[in-house]
């Protein structure tokens, strides 16, 4: 009775193993993080739109090339300062699909309000 309860058990182990690894297949821990390089200055980044894929790794890396910048995209959480000569790291999974805007949120001048963008994740 012992060796079969055993030999149930080592089975069953083995079948969550697969089930496990199967379900696992395909997902974002497969997939290569996307690194996007952007660059903040007066009025603008370069570039202001972005397409990224949903579910799979995202780092986008800012640079300012004049002066102390912010980052917001507050439909995905995300927010940062962009200092220069410093390369400023976000990094983030996109859960949703759609076009989701961000702005800078530190005043840079007249011409603020336009320095603005798009994030479009794909399904």
């Amino acid at each position: 009775m012992l060796r079969e309860f055993q030999r149930l058990a080592i089975g069953f182990g083995i079948a969550v193993i697969l089930v496990t690894g199967l379900a696992s297949f395909g997902t974002s821990a497969d997939q290569p993080e996307q690194v996007i390089k952007i660059t903040a200055k007066k009025f603008e980044y370069s570039p202001a739109e972005v397409t990224v894929k949903k579910g799979v790794p995202v780092t986008l890396e800012f640079t300012s090339l004049d002066r102390v910048h912010g980052f917001n995209c507050p439909d995905l959480g995300i927010r940062t300062d962009i200092v220069p000569e410093k390369a400023n790291r976000v990094h983030f999974v996109p859960q949703k699909a759609g076009t989701f805007e961000y702005h800078c949120d530190v005043f840079c001048g007249d011409g603020h309000e336009d320095m603005t963008g798009k994030i479009i994740v794909a399904e």
